[in-house]
């Protein structure tokens, strides 16, 4: 170890040399990266949806708070217990954390970490052949590597991209479970719907079976009759008791979308035709959706990571330069450390440079390539897949009004024929197979409207999640947490 007297204090000498292993670290922070440049892959789909013309918008469905999107209160607030207290939008929160101090690790390697050191050593002497102790005390910089090549910034750039990434899966996230909660809310209101229709088709069937059943103790209809009618009611009991099973495991699955028991104080559940829901959504262009869809944009970061791990796998070739020093005092006396003339230093740069390690350099940047063209593949379907997730919406929009149009006319003439059938059934002019019939055939269109509309209500949830609609927060929060 040098040692050199100085004839000024120690700690301002001390503080000069801690500034120049920083100084150097921020001087090679520029180097250059050895990462291939980054170009979004062309997206593999059609410039425009099906069935839908390129023009120009002036909003996008990713700009719709949910809060503008639903109108109904009971669901403003079971989407507000979900986004709260939801188990897996809080493991994509705590994603984030982990993933955010990944990546300030990898970036606190871009600098040197220095270190107060004081140590005891015992060593021989060369004069005396005895044993002496010495004191050391200062500010140590342990194997900081000098960037050159870009290794250790191309390895920040991964985590930086791979924690963006998670944020983007949040999103997603969140955008789910909204949907998720709407649609499990306005399958409840058409559960109710549809067992309010049964019991009510029930009632009347069973006051029917009394009538037939009166007839048959009095022999005026035959058993025929008599069995036809029971067997309605009983279908009907069948039919009821499957929809009271469905609507508990339905109101079982928002119970667990909300995190919690459903509180009692909520308003009241809308029926499912008062449901307010917002209107006609913006579809836009495909492109839009490289910047709106939070799961693009997470595939497109994990994309970037993995173009930037081939920069640090390219850098592995070349020599590896790393600085181990140390600056302070020195003493054979543990009072002689703050005295004049005790400051020494110490710097031993070393040099790596791979010659033979067997392939594993050039394994690992074929690993990192291979990693990179998945992404790349991955990225390219989750545009395809959002292309088809909006074009299915669409279709479901421009389709889903004239089937429900056609399906209320349906069971409106159903109804008509009912009473016909049951007004010639009583005349006489009618077989009570005819007003079976007729009954089985006006409850299948009622249900039947009830469930087209439900699909009608969901397929607008849907086309406003795909579009990229959720995740943004209203204004007034978003000004809120600025200003903390």
């Amino acid at each position: 170890m040098n040692r050199r007297p100085m004839q000024f204090h120690f700690f301002g000498r001390l503080r000069t040399a801690a500034r120049a292993p920083l100084a150097m670290s921020l001087l090679l922070a520029g180097c250059a990266s050895m990462a291939p440049t980054y170009q979004r892959p062309v997206a593999p789909v059609a410039a425009v949806f099906p069935g839908a013309e390129a023009a120009a918008t002036t909003g996008t469905a990713a700009d719709i708070e949910w809060q503008r999107f639903f109108g109904d209160a009971r669901l403003k607030q079971l989407i507000g217990l979900a986004l709260q207290n939801n188990r897996d939008l809080r493991v994509a929160v705590l994603n984030i954390e982990q993933t955010r101090a990944q990546y300030q690790i990898r970036r606190a390697d871009l600098f040197p970490a220095v270190s107060l050191s004081v140590a005891s050593n015992r060593q021989p002497s060369p004069v005396t052949g005895g044993m002496f102790k010495l004191y050391t005390a200062g500010l140590t910089v342990t194997a900081y590597e000098l960037d050159f090549f870009g290794r250790i910034k191309s390895l920040s750039n991964a985590a930086l991209a791979q924690y963006l990434a998670t944020e983007e899966a949040r999103k997603s996230v969140q955008i789910s479970l909204i949907a998720s909660v709407a649609n499990i809310y306005l399958g409840l209101a058409a559960d109710d719907e549809l067992l309010a229709l049964t019991r009510q088709t029930l009632a009347a069937r069973e006051e029917s079976f009394k009538l037939i059943k009166l007839k048959f103790d009095n022999g005026v209809v035959s058993e025929l009759d008599f069995r036809q009618a029971e067997s309605l009611v009983e279908g009907a009991r069948a039919i009821l008791a499957q929809q009271q099973r469905q609507r508990a495991l339905d109101e079982n699955a928002l119970v667990l979308l909300a995190g919690q028991p459903l509180p009692s104080t909520l308003p009241a559940v809308t029926p499912l035709g008062a449901t307010l829901i917002g209107a006609e959504l913006p579809a836009g262009l495909p492109s839009e959706l490289l910047t709106h869809r939070p799961d693009i944009r997470q595939a497109e970061q994990q994309l970037i990571a993995a173009n930037a791990n081939i920069g640090a796998a390219r850098a592995a070739f070349f020599p590896r330069i790393s600085l181990t020093g140390s600056a302070g005092s020195i003493s054979t006396e543990l009072s002689g450390l703050l005295k004049s003339g005790s400051f020494a230093w110490t710097f031993a740069p070393q040099l790596l440079l791979p010659i033979f390690d067997a392939g594993r350099n050039q394994a690992n940047l074929d690993v990192a390539q291979a990693t990179r063209d998945i992404a790349v593949a991955q990225y390219e379907k989750s545009v395809q897949v959002a292309f088809r997730e909006v074009s299915d919406a669409l279709a479901g929009r421009a389709t889903f009004g004239e089937q429900l149009r056609a399906q209320k006319a349906q069971a409106d003439a159903e109804a008509v024929r009912f009473k016909l059938s049951d007004l010639r059934y009583r005349n006489g002019a009618a077989s009570y197979l005819d007003l079976l019939d007729a009954q089985r055939s006006l409850f299948s269109a009622q249900q039947a409207t009830v469930q087209v509309y439900l699909a009608q209500l969901q397929n607008q949830v849907t086309l406003y999640k795909v579009l990229g609609g959720g995740w943004t927060e209203p204004a007034a929060a978003a000004g809120a947490k600025s200003s903390r």
